[in-house]
């Protein structure tokens, strides 16, 4: 058995045990301290899909923020008609969880690669606990990562899946930031627009109130684990007189200065996008794993500046710094690392220990300070890391320390003409 070998049986193994103690606590055979994480799917998802089944979207519903495919995600535990509505949706979480850990095995082989993607993916998912099978992000990822992996060939492939993505849970359109200069960027881009905009008239001519999740989002608040949020938790210890309170789907803060900090939360995004369009614009050496690190900093920047940082958002960064972590090459490291420390964090915070977060006491706030501290520094070493290699490494010329290698059959430019000569794409 060689080295490889054994690290795919070891890690399979402790994936299918983590995963079985995982569907036991998301089915109550096990369970656990704090709220019930599950009533989101045997709830509010199964209202929603009962209100589908009429041919027409929630839209009258608030908490229905999300674009016109998650229909599909809601509608999938109809595929299982022989388990209630929770039970399949669970299996179809599992589902796609293997789905992930089979495409990071396969793309972890071959030279300059290795398996520590998958064990991320392996660790990462448990960390989040029960809130990873019983939201539908377990879904959208997987399709993100499907799109990262494809594009390493096949760059249409990438852009519609990106594209399908988008229309599940908008982020995954952030896997196209990274994509090289040139054909493959046309290619993908063009693919994800076409796909994109097909969806969406399919969507609107086959049901109402396709869109509605728009006018949802915009009237969001501050959500009391967002990074905004640490300024009213410090607050409360002073006499703030806010409150917290259910609204819009997510425990939000209301009260004097929240529209303020929210406000600031969205300049901050914007901030985001415009550093994001500026390396863009700048860089000009893309190795094989650019698109993978360039979606997780993109990603990692949209999610820490956001005004609503739910637990399951963080499955979006397990899965991403997966993808990263299968080029030897990446320097996405200790961002991942950092990743997966925030994410055993969010479940101490998140269910166990969220009525202290509510309340904001010492506890709660010495969670949200952690949780998010460790965000924030791992969204600002990816960004820089990400810049010093593509920006600053090509102005110096230099590679040394990166993974250039483009696998053999991609399409372009970037084709690499053998394994000891770098492919770089201007």
């Amino acid at each position: 058995m060689t080295g490889s070998t054994g690290a795919r049986l070891a890690a399979t193994a402790v994936w299918a045990l983590t995963r079985v103690v995982l569907l036991l606590c998301v089915t109550k055979a096990i369970t656990l301290s704090g709220p019930d994480v599950t009533s989101d799917v045997s709830v509010i998802y199964h209202g929603w899909s009962e209100v589908l089944k009429t041919g027409t979207y929630p839209e009258s519903d608030v908490t229905w923020q999300y674009p016109p495919l998650a229909a599909l995600a809601v509608l999938s535990p109809a595929l299982l008609p022989f388990l209630d509505y929770a039970s399949a949706f669970f299996v179809l979480a599992f589902v796609c969880d293997l789905l992930v850990l089979g495409l990071l095995m396969y793309a972890g082989r071959g030279d300059g690669r290795w398996q520590a993607g998958t064990w991320v993916w392996v660790a990462g998912v448990p960390l989040l606990g029960t809130t990873a099978y019983a939201r539908y992000d377990v879904m959208v990822t997987a399709v993100a990562v499907a799109a990262l992996l494809a594009g390493l060939r096949h760059p249409r492939v990438m852009g519609a899946l990106a594209a399908v993505g988008a229309l599940l849970k908008v982020w995954p359109a952030l896997v196209l930031a990274g994509t090289a200069r040139g054909r493959r960027t046309r290619l993908a881009w063009t693919a994800a627009a076409v796909t994109g905009a097909g969806l969406l008239v399919g969507c609107a001519v086959a049901m109402p109130g396709s869109l509605a999740f728009l006018g949802a989002q915009r009237d969001r608040g501050t959500e009391v684990e967002s990074l905004g949020a640490l300024v009213f938790h410090v607050a409360r210890q002073f006499g703030w007189p806010g409150r917290v309170e259910f609204h819009y789907g997510s425990m939000e803060f209301l009260g004097p200065y929240v529209p303020l900090v929210s406000t600031l939360a969205l300049c901050l995004s914007v901030v985001a996008l415009a550093w994001l369009l500026l390396w863009r614009l700048r860089a000009r050496d893309f190795g094989a794993s650019t698109p993978a690190d360039a979606a997780f900093a993109a990603v990692l920047l949209f999610t820490t500046t956001s005004r609503v940082l739910s637990p399951q958002y963080m499955l979006w960064l397990v899965g991403l710094a997966a993808v990263c972590l299968v080029f030897r090459g990446s320097r996405m490291v200790l961002p991942a690392g950092l990743v997966l420390l925030a994410t055993g964090l969010t479940q101490w915070e998140f269910p166990f220990g969220f009525t202290h977060v509510v309340t904001s006491d010492a506890t709660g706030v010495t969670l949200m300070l952690l949780r998010n501290g460790v965000l924030v520094a791992a969204t600002l070493i990816a960004c820089r890391r990400l810049w010093r290699q593509t920006v600053l490494g090509a102005a110096r010329g230099g590679d040394e320390s990166a993974d250039r290698s483009v696998p053999a059959g991609t399409e372009g430019p970037n084709r690499a003409g053998s394994a000891a000569t770098p492919a770089r794409a201007r």
